[in-house]
């Protein structure tokens, strides 16, 4: 789906309080139109090209431990099986086990916990924007909504700070963000974590990408963008060099200073969306007056 505009919108009354064009303009700037996807129907392109890119896929095995050697990795998996191979990918998410080999910390609870749920189009609230991604701004509270697959599903997802229950913590907003709430899923929720940036992404023939390595809060809707981007570095870098771990120590040289970047910015942006009293004054009014042709806050984030 290719919207329109992304909104910010206050949660508490309703006012538009900026936006950023997706047309032609921000095509041509950018290179590529923004696009917005289901997570199962990327799952679903990501999974043909490797079938038709002849990858062997193994499902169900757990790693228990990579043995690392000067010239080959093992992959040693809970039910005795053994993979070899020249290099091993940890894409193991934000509770990565393989990057207790390469870095030793722990993830962050935010303290936020994220509510999703789709609905058709057709059964949405008319306050709902079907042609736009719209993040409603909260006092510790937010919800953001957008269209998927043609415009055929909107899409939610509503954070809020515990230990407050979902009702409560949008009890103060206006008519337009509870309205939403309504189809929410409620019998399971995300916490949003994340972990520090680092600069250590491989260990010899062992590499983590993704949200092993950088794993960050959603307010820039990166974590995807930048598995993608790992990938698309990766491949090049291994067209560069002759041996993998040369190849893993170039990706993490090009890539790490990018999503160290992009994992802090989204902490700020949390911060900033969530306030409340004078700091929301504040905000709401710098945002308005914002000259919406100013693409300051996005050439680093979108440009090439």
């Amino acid at each position: 789906m290719l919207p329109d505009r992304l909104v910010l919108r206050d949660a508490v009354d309703g006012r538009e309080l900026t936006s950023l064009d997706l047309g032609d303009e921000f095509r041509r700037r950018y290179q590529a139109p923004y696009v917005v996807v289901h997570r199962s129907d990327l799952h679903d392109v990501l999974l043909t090209a490797c079938k038709e890119s002849g990858v062997e896929l193994h499902t169900a095995h757990e790693v228990a431990n990579v043995r690392l050697d000067a010239d080959r990795a093992e992959t040693v998996c809970a039910d005795g099986s053994t993979f070899s191979s020249g290099v091993v990918l940890g894409l193991d998410g934000v509770d990565s086990g393989l990057r207790k080999a390469i870095v030793g910390d722990e993830k962050i609870d935010s303290g936020f916990v994220a509510y999703r749920g789709t609905m058709p189009a057709d059964e949405a609230p008319e306050s709902v924007d079907q042609r736009s991604v719209v993040a409603w701004l909260g006092p510790d509270c937010h919800l953001v909504q957008y269209p998927l697959r043609r415009g055929e599903l909107i899409n939610q997802v509503a954070v809020f700070k515990t230990p407050a229950s979902l009702g409560e913590a949008f009890a103060g907003c206006c008519d337009a963000v509870r309205a939403g709430l309504a189809s929410l899923w409620r019998d399971r929720c995300w916490p949003m974590t994340d972990r520090l940036p680092t600069a250590t992404w491989s260990r010899g023939r062992l590499g983590l990408f993704g949200d092993a390595v950088h794993p960050m809060l959603q307010y820039l809707a990166q974590g995807a963008c930048q598995a993608l981007e790992d990938a698309q570095v990766l491949a090049d870098q291994a067209v560069k060099h002759g041996d993998w771990p040369a190849v893993l120590e170039a990706t993490q040289r090009i890539r790490a200073p990018r999503t160290a970047r992009i994992q802090r910015t989204a902490r700020i942006w949390g911060e900033i969306w969530h306030v409340d009293g004078t700091a929301r004054l504040l905000r709401n009014e710098l945002l308005r007056t914002r000259d919406r042709s100013d693409h300051s806050h996005t050439d680093w984030l979108y440009g090439v």
